[in-house]
């Protein structure tokens, strides 16, 4: 067992002395750009003349070791990030056969797959900036309960409107698990495993879109699953619904009971003795059988974001409070456009938009596509689609539709091998232009090809490749900006994309009857201006995090 470790006294805390860290003005050797602005934090800081050493946070989790708990970490992190792949993609898994009990056109359609996406711009960087103010832990199982509870309930509502405002509510939940996630997962791992371990998380997201489309091909062509509940009729895509809400809560109660706060973020709030308590946890469990000790040792933290929100609660009326914090609020927006940001920012800006709109407007069609070319010919080949309120096709559910949606969501697993392996020696940036051009090419391939066959292989590759980008953008993303904007950036871009992806499904809401032509067009032009602006991104391999 380890010997018990314990903070050092509060009077041992000096000021942090600088490293030798690269300080701004002065340039990278890989990539001949300024990669970061060390904080204070990161640097070596002097014991104040105590016997105890005070470790930097990268020599805290150097020190804890690697191991088990990291392997556990990515299991709950993981199947939390399935989960809201899960809750995302079940809607287009829905289009099929939902439009015809809920009386859609396609515009609705459009509009119901927009809605979650909706949501998520609302939540994604109000959950962020709780997350760098509050803690990500607790974020986190706030965020995947409502995701999980919401998402659940839109299975018993009768009318579209409600469906609607149930799909936007779980939405919210989801904008925040999401980059929340990423954050505290990054903030637990060795520099040097950083990359791979990052890139495996990532890669649950396609164990949500395969759990997805075979919960969809499992259960919505089975007659069993219908019933009446009151004047209900309870039809087996509702039962998909509330199956899809089981991984939010699941992953929302084994955060509440097994997982700790990032330790990063306790430094950075001045928390050291609950920091050095998780890096004791983690040591624990890393050495676990091996016998090993974990000398005594202190940490270099900070205490400005606890100043902080102290000087909030002392300020004031309630309403000055509020205006305070409104403000506060939007402090890390205006951070990641000062100068030494504003660079990467703009870039990150670019390519969130183009990859979100081209991903999910195209992907969360691709059910409807596939049913349209079911019979032969290309996917904008029939633009003479009957109303949906008048079509009866909608059952017997062609179970053909789900097998080749699960064989595309499938098609990730290469795509994230290949991240996982080559992440740490390619490095994110390359890897993110080269998969967003390739991409490109797929997505104008599928316009052009004339049979069903040939559609779903290009569909395949698009899903393989388009998931290095995302892997890409992933570990790129959490090294580009410092502990107190990691969230706060995180969640504002994944904002910027849920207004792509808004755009985008309501654009094929919209065109795929008369001439979806454009909207795949469209497509394949903005993964070209992402992976072509991919390439201006400063090179972050194995850096250090601030």
């Amino acid at each position: 067992m380890s010997r018990h470790v314990h903070a050092g006294d509060a009077e041992a805390r000096e000021p942090l002395l600088t490293g030798a860290y690269p300080r701004p003005g002065e340039l990278d050797s890989d990539e001949g750009e300024i990669i970061f602005e060390r904080s204070a934090s990161n640097t070596p800081c002097d014991a104040g003349g105590s016997s105890q050493r005070r470790l930097t946070y990268e020599e805290a989790v150097e020190k804890a070791g690697f191991g088990l708990f990291h392997w556990l970490l990515l299991v709950v992190c993981g199947w939390a990030n399935a989960s809201d792949a899960v809750e995302i993609l079940c809607v287009s898994f829905l289009l099929p056969t939902a439009r015809c009990d809920l009386q859609l056109s396609s515009s609705d359609m459009g509009l119901l797959t927009a809605s979650i996406f909706l949501g998520m711009m609302v939540g994604g960087y109000m959950w962020g900036y709780l997350a760098d103010q509050r803690g990500r832990c607790r974020v986190l199982v706030t965020s995947l309960t409502v995701n999980g509870l919401f998402g659940g309930l839109a299975s018993v509502v009768p009318w579209f409107w409600l469906f609607l405002v149930m799909r936007f509510i779980s939405g919210i939940g989801v904008g925040g698990s999401i980059p929340v996630i990423f954050s505290y997962f990054s903030e637990f791992m060795p520099r040097l495993r950083r990359g791979a371990m990052i890139s495996a998380l990532a890669t649950f997201w396609m164990a949500g879109n395969i759990l997805a489309a075979g919960l969809a091909w499992l259960v919505i062509p089975k007659t069993w699953g219908h019933f009446s509940l009151g004047s209900l009729e309870f039809k087996s895509w509702r039962l998909f619904v509330v199956l899809c809400s089981v991984p939010s809560l699941t992953s929302a109660l084994l955060f509440r009971l097994f997982m700790p706060e990032s330790p990063k973020f306790l430094m950075e709030a001045g928390r050291e003795k609950e920091a050095i308590h998780v890096f004791q946890m983690m040591f624990q469990l890393n050495m676990w059988r091996k016998g090993k000790d974990l000398q005594e040792f202190g940490l270099c933290t900070g205490s400005k974001q606890k100043g902080e929100q102290d000087e909030i609660r002392t300020q004031g009326s309630r309403r000055e409070r509020l205006v305070c914090i409104l403000k506060k609020a939007l402090v890390p927006i205006k951070k990641m456009f000062d100068d030494s940001l504003k660079c990467r920012s703009i870039i990150l800006l670019i390519i969130f938009y183009c990859i979100s709109f081209g991903y999910y407007g195209l992907w969360m069609w691709f059910p409807e596509l596939l049913k349209r070319v079911e019979d032969g010919g290309s996917p904008c080949a029939n633009l003479s689609v009957p109303s949906p309120l008048h079509d009866q096709s909608c059952y017997p559910v062609k179970t053909a539709v789900y097998m080749e949606g699960f064989i595309i969501a499938a098609a990730n697993l290469p795509g994230n091998i290949f991240t996982i392996l080559m992440m740490d020696s390619m490095g994110g940036k390359a890897l993110l232009s080269c998969s967003l051009l390739v991409s490109c090419l797929s997505v104008f391939f599928i316009y052009v090809v004339q049979t069903k066959t040939q559609s779903l292989i290009l569909s395949c590759v698009f899903s393989g490749v388009s998931v290095i980008a995302w892997n890409a953008l992933d570990v790129v993303g959490t090294e580009l900006y410092p502990t107190q904007l990691r969230s706060s950036a995180l969640g504002f871009f994944t904002g910027v994309g849920r207004v792509a992806a808004i755009t985008g499904n309501i654009a094929f809401g919209k065109l795929v009857d008369t001439n979806c032509a454009v909207p795949i067009l469209l497509v394949s032009a903005l993964l070209l201006t992402g992976g072509l602006v991919a390439l201006l991104l400063p090179q972050t391999r194995q850096t250090e995090l601030t």
